[in-house]
């Protein structure tokens, strides 16, 4: 008999999609050319949203969830890999499109793949996951804009406490920038300081009514959170700033107007990590390997069991998370 282990599986139940652990064999799989067991992933907001049906993710059912993989592979019809290779895989349309992460195999195409960089283990490769490397590539996009450097002005950093605000809080910081790290929980601050953060914003003060100019503040900013948050951040950047947009926790409305930018050349960075080209990933997990402390890493880790997907799901959602969840799957 086939073999069978535990998948997270989004099915659809009355036209809705509904999150339950199901058995399956390889033989279920996708037929893509890598064959990987995977031994960790991580909790996303985005994954919050699909297992706790808050959001409708997932556009094909059934639909294995999780957008991070790290494991090895144990099967390839690719030359580019082989057996025994320690690999990653972040986005391309996993738990949307494409069979994600939440199980013990998953088949993945031989382009969504990087070679695990050698500084990390997979389970810090996944602690850094999505979000992380979400940060990286914004952090990247606001030094490439070429009017942002260390030791001029303060950053701001929105959704400081969640997985991609403590990645880049703790980036910005060790590269030598003042962040000014923005959250609704207080006792989070400790949390915060400790991965380099010089001061804090009350995020009611950034969700508050949108003034289209206000006082220039922040030579750039990283923001994961969307709507007034980024409208209220774009009105308070400085003269040639920038601000890197990854993320819509707040929503995907942006109630704010053209004067920043025509009147101080403010830039609105997008940055996407899902379909990143292989060039943008490779630099962005760099950036991870020179300059994201580990100790500091750990403390915005914690490691959960694939059991506690669903609680973990509503807590994430419900903004109850800091920092980063590590999924041990094997």
């Amino acid at each position: 008999m086939s073999e069978t282990f535990t998948a997270l599986m989004l099915e659809d139940v009355d036209g809705k999609p509904r999150a339950g652990f199901r058995e399956i064999t390889k033989a279920d799989l996708p037929d893509n050319d890598v064959l990987v067991e995977v031994a960790y992933s991580s909790l996303n907001y985005k994954d919050g949203l699909a297992i706790s049906g808050k959001g409708r993710i997932a556009r094909r059912l059934p639909m294995v969830a999780g957008i991070d993989i790290a494991g090895t592979v144990v099967e390839s019809r690719s030359p580019a890999w082989k057996a025994g290779d320690k690999v990653v895989a972040n986005g391309w349309g996993m738990s949307e499109t494409e069979w994600g992460a939440y199980t013990r195999f998953q088949r993945l195409k031989p382009e969504w793949l990087i070679r695990l960089p050698d500084a990390f283990t997979m389970e810090q490769a996944m602690a850094i996951g999505t979000a992380g490397y979400t940060a990286a590539l914004c952090v990247d996009a606001l030094e490439d804009w070429g009017n942002i450097q260390p030791g001029k002005g303060e950053v701001l950093v929105t959704g400081a406490a969640g997985g991609v605000g403590s990645t880049a809080v703790s980036l910005l910081s060790s590269k030598g920038y003042a962040v000014v790290a923005s959250t609704g929980r207080a006792e989070t601050h400790d949390y915060l300081r400790s991965l380099g953060a010089t001061a804090f914003l009350d995020r009611a003060e950034l969700a508050g009514e949108v003034r289209p100019l206000q006082k220039e503040r922040w030579s750039g900013a990283v923001d994961s959170v969307g709507s007034t948050t980024l409208a209220n951040a774009l009105a308070q950047t400085v003269y040639g700033g920038a601000v890197a947009a990854c993320g819509l926790a707040g929503g995907h409305d942006l109630p704010g107007t053209v004067m920043p930018h025509i009147l101080r050349s403010v830039t609105l960075i997008g940055v996407d990590s899902v379909f990143a080209p292989q060039a943008k990933r490779e630099r962005a997990w760099r950036t991870l390997a020179d300059h994201l402390d580990r100790t500091k890493l750990a403390a915005m880790t914690e490691t959960h069991k694939m059991s506690e997907l669903p609680d973990l799901a509503k807590r994430i959602v419900a903004g109850l998370v800091r920092g980063r969840v590590v999924i041990e799957i094997a």
